[in-house]
């Protein structure tokens, strides 16, 4: 074993920290094109 695996940092399963980051970008994407479409709406 090496050094790095002795000494983990975190000890956090990585498929949440995976689904909080899709989650988050999905989330932003979803903001971003509700926005976009109100304003499509708005000006026509």
């Amino acid at each position: 074993m090496n050094e790095f695996e002795k000494n983990v940092q975190s000890k956090r399963n990585d498929a949440v920290d995976s689904a909080v980051g899709f989650i988050v970008s999905f989330g932003f994407f979803t903001t971003m094109f509700i926005i976009a479409t109100v304003i499509k709406v708005i000006g026509s």
